[in-house]
């Protein structure tokens, strides 16, 4: 007869197995969950989109390619977001609609902020209405009703740079963008307006069938061979040969650049000859003879400087890093097992743990107070070239009414034009200093200087009329 122990000793390990068995059934399961899981998510990950429409090269409408990239245009919508950082961004402020502006909201104005500016450019547009740049989504809108067009006409080539230009290139080429592009460029602003429909779109940076980053305006596409062929490329090709890390800055050099209107056809053209920097392109106008317009007050030949962000990002530490545009200001983000490029362009500031803090391991604060630290430093040296300047063409006017001769002001006047355009070269482009900091401080330094010199050409004037007084003459 069996005893009780043996018998409880049996139960005890039936026990123990089916315990074990059934433990080693849910921890099966549950890897294989796990796999599937991870399966899953690697096969969504491969899926770049899920084509819920065709979509090809006359797709303007962001709606549409919306259907298949929702959660890029989701992003992209919200670039109507108003939100000030300390030197960009732009609240909301309200206004009353009126027939000639139906706009409930505009930013403020940079002229009443600072009403030196008015002076800088007296005598052209920029003199008459100059308000803190919006979003993308606002790019079109606030181009199309700027107070600038009441003071001088504004030329069709304006909408390469405010627009999706890449359906006006297309339909007024007749499929050549680059024939289109000529024939918009020659367009009154009115007439070009009417050949597009979007700010941005995806259509302008984007292969409709690869969804490849590609270049579609053709002044960068010349503007960049110049630049390559000063490294020793020769005929460089972007849509060819640039690497996708350079695409991801030069999609967004199409736009954010210096640029002018060259001859009478007022052709879209980055001033990119011998070099990049602002003396460069200071070197290239004086060479050509060219100005934007006729300076009120000193008569002196002016030139405006026009969002020349990329041309100072390429002197920085951050494209020397390799580190592209769209790292900070489009990072990536995850949704699901996808990662995506956030296309809510805007300040890295609001959005410091996106666009700053996967490189730089420190608490957003100081990342913060090193950005304003910089930023503090530029805007004071940016008010004392101003006040330099604005002490120069007050001293020019101050000689010519008292009898100084266009002659005997050419000098000053040229230093003038040289020390607005630098000047203006700091104060167009929208880091307030951040993307090249030295160069930032460089750039304000010779104009400084050039304000400098104007001054002691003034100075010169006063002490031959002295010295002819003296002599009697």
């Amino acid at each position: 007869m069996e005893t009780p122990a043996p018998r409880k000793e049996r139960r005890r390990l039936v026990m123990l197995f089916v315990g074990t068995a059934g433990a080693t059934a849910l921890v099966t399961a549950l890897i294989a969950a796990l796999l599937l899981t991870i399966f899953e998510h690697k096969q969504e990950e491969k899926t770049l989109f899920f084509r819920v429409v065709e979509i090809d090269d006359e797709t303007y409408d962001p709606a549409i390619w919306a259907k298949n990239f929702p959660q890029q245009y989701d992003s992209y919508m919200r670039t109507v977001d108003m939100e000030r950082t300390r030197y960009g961004g732009s609240e909301a402020i309200p206004r009353e609609p009126d027939d000639a502006d139906p706009r409930k909201f505009v930013a403020y104005s940079k002229l009443v902020e600072d009403p030196r500016l008015v002076t800088m450019w007296a005598g052209y547009p920029f003199a008459h209405d100059f308000r803190e740049e919006r979003g993308h989504a606002y790019m079109l809108e606030d181009q199309s009703f700027t107070k600038r067009h009441e003071a001088a006409p504004q030329p069709g080539a304006c909408i390469n740079c405010h627009s999706s230009a890449y359906e006006a290139y297309k339909t007024l080429g007749n499929g050549d963008i680059v024939a289109g592009f000529h024939k918009l460029n020659a367009l009154p602003y009115p007439e070009a307006r009417a050949h597009v429909s979007h700010p941005v779109a995806c259509i302008d940076c984007h292969d409709p069938k690869t969804m490849q980053l590609r270049i579609t305006r053709p002044a960068f596409m010349e503007g960049i061979k110049l630049v390559k062929a000063a490294e020793g490329i020769e005929n460089y090709d972007v849509n060819l040969m640039a690497t996708r890390q350079e695409m991801r800055s030069f999609v967004c050099g199409q736009c954010h650049v210096e640029y002018y209107f060259k001859g009478a056809e007022k052709t879209l053209t980055y001033p990119w000859h011998k070099g990049l920097r602002g003396d460069d392109i200071l070197a290239y106008f004086d060479e050509v003879g060219f100005k934007d317009w006729t300076h009120a007050k000193t008569g002196a030949p002016m030139l405006k400087a026009q969002h020349p962000e990329f041309e100072m990002w390429n002197q920085g530490v951050h494209s020397k890093a390799g580190v592209s545009c769209a790292d900070c200001h489009m990072p990536y983000e995850r949704v699901g097992a996808m990662k995506v490029s956030s296309h809510h362009v805007r300040s890295p500031l609001l959005n410091i743990a996106s666009s700053c803090q996967t490189c730089h391991r420190v608490p957003e604060e100081e990342l913060l107070n090193r950005v304003h630290a910089i930023q503090d430093r530029h805007y004071e040296l940016r008010n004392i070239a101003m006040d330099a300047l604005m002490d120069l063409v007050g001293a020019i006017v101050e000689a010519q009414e008292a009898g100084a001769s266009p002659d005997e002001m050419a000098a000053a006047c040229d230093f003038q034009r040289k020390a607005t355009f630098l000047l203006d070269f700091a104060e167009a482009e929208n880091s307030m200093g951040f993307h090249a900091p030295q160069e930032g401080a460089r750039i304000l330094g010779k104009s400084l200087d050039y304000a400098r010199q104007g001054f002691k050409s003034v100075s010169e004037f006063w002490r031959e009329r002295q010295t002819a007084v003296a002599a009697g003459n």
